[in-house]
């Protein structure tokens, strides 16, 4: 009897290691599966740039987050550009932070312009340049986009309203400090820049 009791003891703990093991096994890959949907979940969170200030964006469709990041890059491109004032350190800075973010045809315009003296212009003008975006037509499949907007030139004698149509591509780079998105415009070109308003001020 002694001897059967042992064995049934033995046998109960052999059960019992072995139920624990199950178990222990069980939980771990329980655990290691949620971890993992866990991190697709991450995977699939980004955050857009609207007006600087960084907004979570959860989407479950890389289809529906493309054109989000595709837009905050093209209006991101177009306000360094076109958003300046009277001060040639700010331009250049701007300029600078703009160029990460396209290929040679953004170089070109700006070397175009600047042989115009159309930097020079807003030097001597004292002019502060704002840009409006109306609208960013996306074609996800093309990769292409067509831009919206309106520059306001605010002199000391003048408040000029230009309508602005740019279009051009976009291509997917690796994300860096200088390139938030990881986009790069391509083959940029203007449609239309021309005077919709002008306004004069009154004399003081």
């Amino acid at each position: 009897m002694i001897i059967k009791n042992i064995e049934s003891k033995i046998r109960l703990a052999t059960f019992v290691s072995i139920g624990s093991l199950a178990c222990a096994f069980l939980i771990c890959i329980s655990i290691a599966f949620f971890a993992y949907k866990q991190i697709e979940v991450a995977r699939k969170s980004i955050y857009i740039f609207e007006n600087n200030v960084p907004v979570l964006a959860r989407q479950t469709d890389e289809q529906l987050i493309r054109p989000a990041i595709y837009r905050g890059h093209v209006e991101l491109f177009h306000s360094l550009f076109f958003s300046l004032t009277p001060d040639d350190r700010y331009i250049d800075y701007q300029m600078k932070k703009a160029m990460y973010l396209i290929d040679e045809s953004g170089m070109q315009q700006y070397l175009n312009l600047k042989e115009k003296g159309y930097f020079s212009s807003i030097l001597s003008s004292s002019s502060v340049l704002t840009l409006q975006t109306d609208s960013i037509f996306i074609d996800v499949k093309k990769k292409f986009f067509r831009y919206y907007g309106k520059q306001r030139i605010e002199r000391r004698s003048s408040i000029v309203t230009r309508s602005l149509i740019t279009e051009g591509y976009l291509r997917d780079i690796p994300k860096s400090d200088n390139n938030l998105y990881g986009v790069l415009i391509l083959s940029w070109k203007t449609l239309e820049n021309k005077d919709v308003e002008n306004v004069q001020k009154n004399p003081i």
